[in-house]
């Protein structure tokens, strides 16, 4: 169990890298990178740790955008349309996420 909680923080890790990169390009507020990169990190553990029956991919999609809905919320109440860029990217680390965990965390 240690080694998929290490494997799912990790590959999160990379995964939130991958989403604020652009966020630093566009100098959007240190907050908001924060929230992103945190946001990636906790669905990668929930990732590779839940015992869902699902596709990998199907698994990643699903538990990104549950923890990436109450944010989306405060989001969309200020800025509507910053929240299809932002589901656009979680679609693809969300199922990227998903299928990498399964990957790295099988039993060989």
């Amino acid at each position: 169990m240690k080694r998929k909680i290490f494997i799912g923080l990790g590959l999160g890790a990379f995964a939130g890298l991958l989403d604020i990169t652009p966020m630093i390009i566009q100098d959007l507020p240190w907050d908001a990178n924060v929230s992103a990169f945190s946001m990636w990190v906790i669905a990668g553990f929930f990732i590779s740790t839940s015992a869902l029956k699902l596709i990998p991919v199907f698994k990643g999609l699903l538990i990104s955008f549950l923890c990436l809905t109450p944010c989306a919320i405060l989001i969309s109440w200020e800025e509507p349309k910053s929240v299809l860029p932002i589901a656009l990217m979680t679609l693809v680390l969300g199922s990227a996420l998903g299928f990498a965990c399964d990957y790295f965390t099988k039993e060989k």
